[in-house]
């Protein structure tokens, strides 16, 4: 590869990312007053985005919350208001949610008449909506409970049991937010102003390593080069900005000259694809997966650990996890 290429696949990868940053998300929540909506946007965000968000003269009915400029969280009327005269003003909010966090309570009536009404209604004017089963610790029973809502709404939204008071499952709903927000290309402004990075991360790079396996796969020796750089230099881009340490070009480049290229790299996969006939599909997709996965573990413990990215310090990191993906392939 090239320099002319690396540089080419780099300024694509951070001018997505850039383009991500610029954009605004918009969240739309509706549910009763004591349905514990603030308390889960603060434990999603890790800040009390409830409280230092509110812009002044709102109308009590309808509040907005704007988090770090770009993410603007907007708390609509309870649910019995949604036929009032609010009703206009509230839908306009819905249509243009990037996506509807709608609560249930599941220490209540779960899902009432009234809220099934109120999600139908939505479900009109925006579909990208996520139920949000609220106080799972004061209730019984989840999975009987989850059944229930998915029976009662055809199965057509993603359910989180959560509990805002505990922080239980909230992963769990923070994945749910960002798999819709990547459907938008708005995933990693979000990501990058939430409270669990880690868990985040861990996603990106297990992604990366499958996509990277995937490439590797293709029996065509040097087809697979390109396409395995870029990959890892969006995931290296993804991380860094994730964990707010930005990363130059050149920076980019030596690490991936120290560690994928220079190490076990596409030399040794040839060989192997070269002296066994037909393997390319096998060795080429575990050693492009694991080379992935190493990297993004590598350069995530860097970041973690306040360690300065450079290419002496990320290769013994990179080595110990290459070899932990070794061991548990073996």
């Amino acid at each position: 590869m090239s320099n002319e290429e690396f540089d080419q696949i780099f300024d694509e990868k951070s001018s997505e990312i850039n383009e991500q940053l610029e954009s605004e998300i918009l969240i739309a929540m509706i549910g009763d007053v004591n349905a514990g909506k603030s308390s889960t946007i603060n434990r999603l965000m890790g800040s009390e985005v409830a409280q230092v968000g509110a812009k002044p003269g709102e109308t009590i009915e309808i509040r907005k919350f704007i988090f770090k400029d770009k993410i603007i969280f907007v708390d609509t009327p309870g649910l019995d208001d949604i036929y009032t005269e609010h009703s206009a003003e509230t839908l306009k909010f819905y249509k243009q949610a990037d996506l509807i966090l709608f609560f249930l309570n599941a220490a209540g009536t779960v899902l009432s008449e009234t809220e099934l009404k109120s999600l139908k209604k939505i479900a009109k004017v925006n579909k990208d909506i996520i139920l949000v089963l609220n106080k799972i610790d004061a209730a019984d029973d989840i999975p009987s409970l989850v059944k229930y809502v998915e029976e009662h709404t055809d199965y057509n939204y993603p359910i989180t049991p959560i509990s805002s008071r505990t922080g239980e499952n909230i992963s769990l709903l923070q994945k749910e937010v960002l798999d819709l927000l990547e459907t938008k290309k708005k995933d990693i402004l979000m990501a990058a102003n939430m409270a669990d990075k880690s868990a985040i991360a861990n996603r990106w790079i297990l992604g990366a390593g499958a996509s990277a396996a995937a490439i590797g796969a293709v029996p065509i020796p040097g087809s697979d080069f390109v396409p395995l750089t870029a990959l890892q230099v969006s995931l290296m881009l993804k991380l860094s900005t994730l964990y707010g340490k930005p990363i130059t070009k050149d920076k980019a480049k030596e690490l991936i000259i120290a560690t994928i290229v220079g190490n076990i790299g596409k030399t040794i996969f040839r060989q192997i694809v070269k002296v066994v006939p037909g393997a390319g599909m096998v060795a080429g997709a575990s050693v492009a997966g694991g080379m992935t996965i190493a990297l993004g573990h590598a350069v995530k413990y860097a970041y973690e650990n306040d360690i300065d990215l450079n290419p002496k310090s990320l290769k013994p990191i990179y080595q110990m996890y290459l070899k932990k993906a070794s061991k548990n392939k073996d």
